[in-house]
């Protein structure tokens, strides 16, 4: 696995130190290890698990790079499952602030030890609903960068994750071959949390039989306090909006 990671990256335009293969590659056996216990994954394979995992959640590396450039620190996964895209950003990028959420407590268990493990340090794992913990005062608003994967529709994730996002900051939404049907059905939650597309990313991997894309949603002044609203109320608003 180690070496089709140091590929891998280097096709992304990305460079891994020997120290970061060697946390990926401690990663995935903590990953198979509690997949035995816990469902945190369907994909165990050495190298399906470097290609559709890691590699794929390093995809977003450009944008982050750029924030980090400007200043930003502070990165939240929202809905992280087995810490995905989050853990990979921070492997790559050791100088973020990291906050893990996801709404399962085992979850969050193996992601600390995953952390405690990789020596990886100012990452805090959350238990909580992305709804309900974008009100509380200490992350509403204050992350440079969000990022997700795997979690929810477009039109559903947008709302999800701009309470956690400060004025200026951006979302990286990981997405499949869907994204540009899900960008289209959600203009009006664009338009009605103060967000707008600013551009796509294509991850691809030389060797791998699939494309991914992240799309870097920009967050252009404060969020209205009804929002994000509950789970339920979300996912009518939506149905409602496209005639379901």
């Amino acid at each position: 696995m180690t070496e089709r990671m140091r590929q891998g990256a280097r096709a992304l335009g990305l460079e891994l130190s020997d120290r970061q293969l060697a946390q990926f590659e401690r990663y995935y056996e903590l990953l198979t290890e509690w997949n035995e216990r816990i469902n945190l994954t369907a994909i165990t394979q050495k190298d399906e698990v470097a290609e559709k995992h890691f590699l794929d959640s390093l995809g977003g590396a450009a944008a982050v790079r750029e924030v980090l450039d400007r200043g930003g620190r502070r990165l939240i996964d929202v809905g992280t499952g087995a810490g995905f895209p989050g853990i990979p950003l921070k492997i790559l990028f050791p100088e973020l602030e990291l906050t893990l959420l996801d709404s399962l407590q085992k979850r969050i268990r193996f992601l600390e030890e995953v952390c405690r493990e990789l020596g990886l340090e100012n990452v805090t794992c959350v238990h909580g609903r992305a709804e309900e913990a974008a009100h509380l005062p200490q992350y509403r608003e204050s992350f440079d960068i969000a990022v997700s994967r795997a979690v929810a529709p477009m039109s559903i994730l947008l709302e999800y994750c701009a309470g956690y996002l400060k004025p200026g900051a951006c979302l990286l939404a990981y997405k499949g071959p869907s994204l540009p049907g899900e960008l289209a059905d959600a203009r009006r939650e664009l338009t009605m949390l103060g967000m707008s597309c600013r551009s796509t990313l294509e991850v691809t991997v030389p060797g791998a039989d699939w494309t991914h894309y992240v799309a870097i949603v920009d967050k252009k002044g404060k969020l209205a306090l009804q929002y994000p609203r509950k789970q339920s109320k979300i996912k009518k608003s939506t149905e409602i909006s496209r005639g379901q």
